[in-house]
């Protein structure tokens, strides 16, 4: 249907001027005829009469013609430029506030599949959910994201759109008036760049350390003729298996290997857990100890020097959580494989009376000693920081323990020591006393922990630069930095045991006191339950060095002895407690317990009692948070359990803290957990 068409502004002004141009001449042609005579005026008429006819005849036949061009002039233009959004390179599309496709050029066509709807939700279900709804909803304007549809990655630019009257009233794109929002959608293929990246990433080097860690051991558990045929097995093994992944690997020591490898092969070992560590645990000639790993790499660091580095710090961590598992450290992540063999006592004490040697060192070369142990201190913390304060008193050094909170299990044990004449009264300070005495000429020894967010203090790890760690539990993303000293020996039963060795070594005269020996007995007593869990010859060694110190054990379970009322709390939650597929579960009664927590760890422990249960767990619900204890007796590594709900522990000994948690959402995350590993092939 052809349309009426008529100018407007400027250019309407501009094909009106001949009649402009005729008024003026027609009013001087009057004048003339008034003023200037008839012929003037009769010839001016003339003229005028010519010029209002040829302006006529051009005006109609002409502006006629003049419209139609400029009229098939804007059609084109307009079709021109529907052409080249229609031939766009970048697929483009229009949508309204319902999310329908309005319109959309050839490429986007081309992506939308055929027999789709025409809704982009549909079309691209890759676009965020929640993304398209706050865009759809009017909450934002504009949006720009990244998507992988058809195997091809583009980047999305999603903005609103504003259409007036005249667009609205056009043939080219259909566009519901009802509709109030618009926005246009913009596809950027990317796929060569995020491709290219990722083969840059691929080919990124990573190094890595592999250690055995227990080559003497092993060795030692085989005759002399066949230790070089179980040497070679173990670097055959290690060899081929990095060789399926085009890795470099040189041996440097007889138990240790530097590799380097691309970061592409990092996710099929992720995938494997590592299974060299299964290969070489293995291995068996007549070896009576099975030959362990660590395994610690450095992944996406800027430099060779600091992928390097970070390898040792995770090899340092695998070795602190016990060996038999590979750690790999990517900037403060941690990610942990293995680790599912129980520790092996180590034989010798060389490295005891080297770390004693040590801590001598530290001790003397500072003016004062400031001894801590973790948050709600235990009887092996308390008996362990004893042990220390003796030591620095015979290195004649002052000496402090910070301890904030008293709990009714170590009550007994600090009866020996407060009031005691023998012993400074400033003996047991706060963290917050130790804040103001605290400088860079203290000594600050931290015992049965390592994980600066549990420290009975942790303000004072920044107030010294000399730090020292002595503890027995299996390390974790969370451990103190840079410590002058750390000794950390997971196979340990308790860090009494630790501190006994080093209190052996660090002096010739070292006498104990009958009280200091009844503290450090006391600490292995509850930690081992009374020598059944996590005992080895060292750890008889450490109790009869007591013995002979004037350790008493009758004194000593005298002063361990429960109150009535918590005896019945512990046999009611043992009473009510449920075995499931060898796991106990079991809830301790928080009211009118001074210490509930310690008592959930005697109730995890009395548990392991009861025949079939292979590891307990006991829930304790305090101000607003779920303590989990976990034990075991059998190859269940409750500390792999208790990491992956955020705590830590050891083999057989660990806990994890749940905060804002239900006692039953904590039981069942806990049985999920359990439930996950087994699937995984971590629990057999």
């Amino acid at each position: 249907m052809n349309r009426k068409v008529n100018l407007k502004g400027k250019l309407n002004l501009y094909a009106k001027w001949p009649f402009i141009l005729g008024l003026i001449l027609l009013g001087m042609t009057i004048f003339g005829l008034v003023h200037g005579g008839n012929r003037v005026g009769i010839y001016m008429l003339a003229a005028l009469i010519v010029y209002v006819i040829i302006a006529s005849v051009l005006y109609i036949y002409m502006t006629k013609s003049v419209k139609d061009e400029m009229t098939d002039f804007a059609m084109r233009f307009s079709g021109l430029q529907q052409n080249l959004v229609q031939e766009l390179d970048v697929p483009y599309m229009i949508l309204n506030s319902r999310g329908r496709i309005i319109w959309m050029n050839n490429l986007m066509s081309d992506l939308v599949e055929e027999g789709s709807s025409m809704m982009i939700r549909t079309a691209f279900p890759e676009l965020p959910v929640g993304v398209l709804k706050d865009l759809l909803s009017g909450k934002t304007d504009e949006y720009e994201g990244h998507i992988c549809h058809s195997d091809t990655y583009y980047k999305v630019l999603v903005r609103s759109l504003e259409f007036d009257e005249n667009i609205r009233d056009n043939k080219v794109i259909e566009i519901d008036t009802k509709a109030d929002r618009y926005f246009s959608l913009y596809l950027y293929d990317e796929t060569e760049v995020i491709l290219t990246r990722k083969e840059i990433a691929d080919q990124k080097a990573i190094c890595g350390i592999i250690l055995v860690d227990n080559y003497e051991e092993a060795l030692g558990s085989i005759e002399d003729v066949r230790q070089s045929l179980l040497s070679a097995l173990v670097d055959r093994k290690i060899t081929k298996y990095f060789q399926n992944f085009d890795a470099s690997v040189s041996k440097t020591e007889k138990d240790r290997f530097n590799f380097v490898v691309r970061s592409q092969y990092l996710p099929a070992m992720q995938s494997s857990k590592f299974s060299i560590l299964d290969e070489v645990r293995e291995i068996n000639i007549g070896n009576q100890l099975p030959v362990t790993l660590c395994i610690g790499m450095g992944v996406n660091a800027s430099s060779y020097a600091q992928s390097q580095e970070w390898a040792r710090h995770a090899l340092d961590l695998a070795l602190g959580r016990g060996g038999d598992q590979a750690v790999i450290k990517d900037h403060d992540k941690l990610s942990y494989y293995g680790g599912k063999t129980k520790h092996v006592e180590k034989s010798t004490r060389v490295r005891a009376r080297v770390k004693a040697h040590a801590l001598r060192q530290v001790i003397e070369g500072r003016s004062q000693v400031v001894i801590m142990g973790h948050k709600i201190g235990d009887v092996d913390c308390i008996g362990a920081a004893i042990g220390v304060y003796r030591a620095a008193r015979i290195l004649n050094k002052q000496a402090y323990i910070v301890l904030n909170d008293i709990t009714t299990s170590v009550q007994p044990i600090l009866d020996y020591f407060i009031g005691n004449n023998e012993y400074d009264q400033d003996m047991f300070i706060t963290s917050e006393t130790a804040a103001g005495i605290v400088n860079n000429n203290t000594a600050l020894i931290i015992v049965d922990v390592s994980n600066a967010a549990r420290v009975e203090g942790p303000e004072l790890l920044n107030l010294t630069k000399t730090v020292v760690v002595i503890d027995h539990h299996r390390q974790n993303g969370s451990a103190i930095e840079n410590p002058v000293l750390a000794y950390i020996e997971p196979y340990a039963s308790s860090a009494c045991e630790m501190v006994t060795e080093i209190l052996q070594y660090i002096s010739d005269n070292v006498k104990l006191r009958p009280e200091e020996a009844d503290a450090l007995y006391a600490g292995i007593l509850i930690d081992t339950d009374h020598f059944l869990n996590n005992t080895g010859v060292r750890t008889f060694e450490a109790a009869a060095y007591l013995r002979r110190c004037g350790a008493d054990i009758s004194r000593v379970r005298i002063k361990l002895r429960d109150n009535f009322k918590t005896y019945q709390a512990k046999a009611e939650a043992v009473k009510d407690a449920a075995i499931e597929e060898g796991y106990a579960y079991a809830i301790c009664p928080s009211e009118g317990i001074k210490s509930p927590t310690v008592l959930g760890a005697e109730i995890a422990n009395e548990l392991l009692n009861v025949k079939d249960v292979d590891a307990s767990f006991v829930f304790t619900e305090m101000k607003g948070t779920v303590y989990i204890s976990a034990r075991s007796i059998s190859s269940l590594n409750v500390q792999l359990v208790m990491e992956k709900l955020g705590g830590g522990g050891h083999s057989t000994i660990a806990g994890a803290q749940l905060k804002g948690a239900a006692l039953d959402e904590a039981i069942m995350k806990v049985k999920q957990v359990l439930s996950d590993m087994k699937a995984e092939g971590e629990i057999s």
